[in-house]
């Protein structure tokens, strides 16, 4: 890690000196890019120079320990504990600021969530899933935007799209891909029968045009008359939008806006995620090839979390965290949960980078 460390300053102090050069300021896009990556270098450099002097006074203190005056000895003692708890501090400081920054994380996320096994039970619970996270986002003044939805007859959801926006949404949420398994006893059982039923939860990073170029050529747009639950009419003009990816065979229909052109808008959008996440999707299984590694592969198939209603439990299978506080998961709370992913996360990232 001390010689990763090193050479960041290096490179911090040949960007001071680039940064200083007055042919470099005046190219004004290179002088920009240079300064943002010496900001991002500067809070890992500081942090490293506070380390070497809490480690140089450590050295000092422990010199003290040799002396024959009580008094000295007991002041050095105390320095000792002191400095001791802020070089660990440091060290762990230096570790996180050392994990490669994901490019996305400032993203805003498109979140899908689909009912999978368990009929009606699985809808419900995927109605209970997409009010989690709205809570959550509402907690963290985030905007949500619905895109789609198939609401079920009893209250549940088939399957809901919706556009989060906000600060970090992406870094926040992004753990939360996968199967989501619950057990519990559904209204309609009489015997009091404990179902397990399963929910699949994607997030993914919302992509610009500059992120994922689509050619109109290779889109197949259709456009139908919006249906609800049940089949029912709910729009008497052809607005809802259908558009297939030709190349990929990735489909996309938007149906709840009124207006033709909103719902185009609105699929191009969620197909723009779609294409993106299953290019970073390609990427990471190439790494994961070469590393000869799948741990942690956030593969969606994946079963990442129960959500035990009988006992009241909550319990991430990837971290083995489990707790029992499901009603206020359920109202949003689950912030332990993403802080401790992302801890883990970032040690393993860590990992793989030493």
């Amino acid at each position: 890690m001390f010689n990763k460390l090193q050479g960041v300053e290096e490179k911090f102090e040949q960007l001071e000196r680039r940064l200083s050069d007055p042919e470099v300021v005046k190219d004004r896009a290179n002088y920009e890019k240079l300064a943002r990556e010496h900001s991002e270098l500067s809070k890992i450099v500081d942090a490293y120079r506070r380390y070497r002097r809490v480690d140089e006074d450590l050295g000092e203190s422990l010199e003290l320990l040799k002396d024959n005056d009580p008094g000295i000895k007991e002041l050095a003692k105390e320095e000792i504990e002191s400095l001791t708890a802020a070089k660990q501090d440091l060290e762990a400081e230096l570790k996180k600021l050392l994990v490669p920054k994901d490019p996305l994380d400032e993203k805003n996320v498109l979140l899908e969530i689909r009912a999978g096994t368990g009929g009606d039970e699985a809808a419900l619970f995927a109605s209970d899933l997409f009010r989690m996270y709205s809570r959550y986002a509402e907690g963290r003044k985030w905007k949500i935007e619905l895109m789609d939805h198939h609401p079920t007859g009893v209250g549940g959801l088939k399957e809901v799209v919706a556009l989060i926006q906000g600060k970090g949404a992406y870094s926040r949420l992004k753990y939360e891909s996968g199967t989501h398994r619950v057990q519990r006893v559904p209204v309609t059982e009489t015997q009091g029968r404990i179902h397990t039923s399963a929910v699949t939860v994607a997030v993914l990073p919302e992509a610009e045009e500059v992120d994922v170029q689509i050619d109109p050529n290779e889109l197949k747009i259709d456009v139908f008359r919006a249906t609800g639950p049940g089949g029912q009419s709910v729009n008497t003009t052809d607005s809802a939008v259908r558009i297939t990816h030709l190349p990929t065979g990735l489909v996309v229909t938007c149906q709840d806006e009124k207006s033709q052109h909103k719902n185009k808008a609105k699929a191009l959008k969620v197909l723009r995620a779609r294409l993106l996440d299953q290019k970073i999707q390609q990427q990471k299984a190439e790494r994961s090839r070469q590393r000869k590694s799948q741990i942690g592969s956030g593969d969606r198939s994946e079963r990442i979390r129960t959500y035990n209603f009988p006992q009241g439990r909550v319990t991430d299978h990837r971290i083995g965290l489990t707790l029992y506080k499901l009603d206020s998961i359920l109202e949003g709370e689950i912030d332990e949960i993403i802080d401790a992913l992302i801890t883990h996360y970032q040690s393993q990232a860590l990992q793989d980078a030493d």
